[in-house]
C-alpha cells in the first residue's frame, strides 16, 4: 500500500454526512494525503446523495482519483449509490477490522462511512486500517473479477 502522502482520495457525503466529512477532510489533511477532492454536499441542509455519490465514483472510477470515502447518515444509500458504478467495489464499514478485511478480501477502493453510528475516533480508525492493508490477492483475485454485471 502506498504512503498517505502518495494517495489521491475522492470524498462525498449528503447533509447527515456533512459533519463527519468535515472532520475527516481535516484528518487527511493532516495524515498529509497527496490530493484530496470534495464533491460535496457543502452544508447540513437536506440533500440527495446521488448527486454527490455519482461525480464522486466517476472520479475514482476513471482513475482520477486513487480512492474514495462516501459518507451518509447510515450508510447504506451513498453506498448503494457509488456501487452502481461497475468500477467501485465500496465496502459499509462499522468498525476498523471490517475496513481492514474489506480491502484485503475485496480490494475496496471506496470507504462507506455511517455517519450517525460511528463517532469521529472509530471514523479515523477505520480509515487509517482501509488507507494502510493491501490487497491480499490470490484467491481473491477470481471472486472480484466476478462482481461488475455486464
Amino acid at each position: 500500500m502506498k504512503p498517505f502522502n502518495q494517495i489521491t482520495i475522492a470524498i462525498c457525503s449528503d447533509h447527515a454526512g456533512y459533519e463527519l466529512k468535515q472532520l475527516v477532510l481535516a484528518f487527511l489533511q493532516e495524515k498529509g494525503v497527496k490530493g484530496v477532492k470534495d464533491f460535496g454536499a457543502y452544508s447540513s441542509e437536506s440533500s440527495d446523495y446521488p448527486d454527490y455519490a455519482h461525480p464522486m465514483a466517476n472520479a475514482v472510477e476513471t482513475g482520477e482519483f486513487d480512492y474514495g470515502i462516501s459518507i451518509c447518515g447510515s450508510g447504506n444509500g451513498i453506498s448503494m449509490t457509488v456501487n452502481k458504478h461497475a468500477g467501485i467495489r465500496a465496502a459499509l464499514c462499522w468498525t476498523p477490522e471490517i475496513a481492514r478485511l474489506a480491502r484485503l478480501h475485496n480490494n475496496a477502493n471506496v470507504l462507506s462511512l455511517p455517519a450517525r453510528f460511528v463517532t469521529k475516533e472509530e471514523a479515523f480508525q477505520m480509515i487509517e486500517v482501509f488507507f494502510t492493508t493491501d490487497f491480499e490477492g490470490g484467491r481473491h483475485v477470481k471472486r472480484i473479477e466476478k462482481i461488475p454485471v455486464d
